[in-house]
């Protein structure tokens, strides 16, 4: 069975080898991709991805909440805190669509 061309194994140091002496992977700034690519996106598509991040976020944290999540990693800490920024940035995005065409 061959393996999927899409599937591919990240680079590892070998151990001795590289500036960390084998002893740990090398530091993966993924998350800064994902923030870069979010920032275009919201860019891109303005008060529309605010809108629809915003409310990917609530689903995401009211289905965890309804299983059982109280505190997230969140700087707010506490889940209910997190639903309510979310709803209010997706309303503040709201806002802004409504104002935008308003505008035009």
């Amino acid at each position: 069975m061959s393996r999927d061309p899409r599937l591919v194994e990240p680079q590892r140091v070998q151990p001795g080898h590289g500036s960390h002496g084998g002893h740990e992977a090398p530091y993966d700034p993924l998350r800064l991709c994902v923030f870069a690519t979010v920032a275009l996106l919201g860019w891109l598509l303005g008060p529309v991805a605010v809108v629809v991040f915003a409310l990917v976020g609530f689903v995401g944290y009211w289905q965890a909440r309804r299983g059982g999540l109280l505190r997230s990693r969140c700087k707010l800490g506490d889940t209910r805190l997190v639903l309510v920024y979310l709803a209010v940035v997706a309303a503040a995005g709201g806002a802004g669509i409504g104002l935008g065409w308003w505008v035009w």
